[in-house]
């Protein structure tokens, strides 16, 4: 039997009509998995915000190291360009998350995060959500043609590449991985071209062991949180052993590709100065950091907003750039 509440007793004494039940709020969802958990409201700009998630953007920042390392390239011509290939790359990535959130709505409604995404909630209408993917890849695009055609061409590979990523590609074990890696690397290789540059093959192999690394430590983040594998298929094809395995072989081969880098002839030449070396300490800190942050401290996640919040691993960064940077220019 169900109890009234205080505001119903005291409505019936009053003779007014008792007021409507509110709704019970589950915790992880309603009971059938079918509707979402948070009611809609009216979509606002802090919503659509939300959706494109410019706080990712900071990743297309990968469009700027090859002009950063080679500082004979350094013009305001090269400087303006790779900023606007960044801005070109932010639009159209926006672009990919609102079709990754519209493919993954219903999936997102019975996770216990992800359900307060704008559209999982759905707080921004579908037509608003498609306008405005429709109009960050106008913006995208007219910006990479106005460029160069070859740099549209790599974002349009990049934009495919990631669709076919959201529709099939993220269920596939291994597979998803890889293709987060070529992400970044077809970044590098856009920066490589608006900067007029040629990178070396070691920094397209440290640039895609590295996003390799930080893809691999999201899939066992999704294990210890126990994703579902309706939401994440993939993770059938995955285990903590397998993965700490694969991030351990990673690793390695990442620190030794950036030694052999700092210590090759060709880039003492390239950079003037046979010291890069020195740089290699905070490289391993920011690495072992990350590892710490996920074995021991259990805090991994989006590792976007884990380079944005975590002092110990900015201030590596910001160390290795400072001490990259003094070596080169100065």
């Amino acid at each position: 039997m169900i109890l009234p509440d205080r505001d119903s007793v005291r409505a019936i004494a009053e003779g007014r009509p008792t007021p409507a039940p509110l709704p019970r709020i589950h915790k992880d969802g309603p009971p059938d998995g079918k509707a979402p958990a948070v009611t809609g409201s009216p979509s606002s700009l802090r919503d659509l915000l939300t959706l494109i998630r410019p706080h990712q953007w900071v990743k297309n920042g990968f469009v700027a190291i090859p002009l950063l390392l080679t500082p004979w390239a350094w013009t305001w011509g090269a400087a303006v360009f790779t900023a606007l290939g960044i801005v070109a790359f932010s639009f159209t990535a926006s672009a990919v998350y609102i079709m990754n959130d519209y493919l993954d709505r219903e999936a997102d409604r019975r996770h216990p995060k992800k359900r307060h995404r704008p559209l999982a909630a759905e707080r921004v209408p579908i037509p608003v959500a498609f306008l405005a993917m429709g109009i960050l890849l106008a913006m995208g695009f007219g910006l990479a043609i106005s460029i160069s055609g070859p740099f549209a061409g790599i974002l349009a590979l990049y934009f495919g590449l990631n669709i076919a990523y959201s529709v099939k590609l993220k269920h596939v074990a291994i597979l998803d991985v890889l293709i987060i890696a070529t992400g970044f690397v077809l970044r590098v290789e856009a920066g490589a071209m608006l900067a007029a540059v040629v990178t070396t093959s070691w920094i397209t192999i440290m640039i895609g062991l590295l996003a390799l690394f930080i893809a691999l430590g999201k899939r066992h983040d999704d294990l210890v949180s126990n994703m579902s594998l309706s939401h994440r298929p993939s993770l059938a094809g995955y285990n903590q052993a397998f993965l700490s395995s694969a991030m351990t072989a990673v690793l390695g081969a990442l620190l030794a590709a950036y030694l052999i880098y700092t210590t090759d002839a060709e880039t003492q030449a390239r950079m003037q100065t046979e010291q890069l070396f020195y740089t290699a300490p905070f490289v391993a800190a920011g690495v072992m950091r990350y590892l710490q942050l996920m074995f021991v401290e259990k805090r991994t996640g989006d590792p976007t907003r884990i380079a944005l919040t975590d002092r110990f691993l900015q201030g590596t960064i910001g160390a290795w750039a400072l001490c990259f940077g003094f070596l080169v220019y100065f």
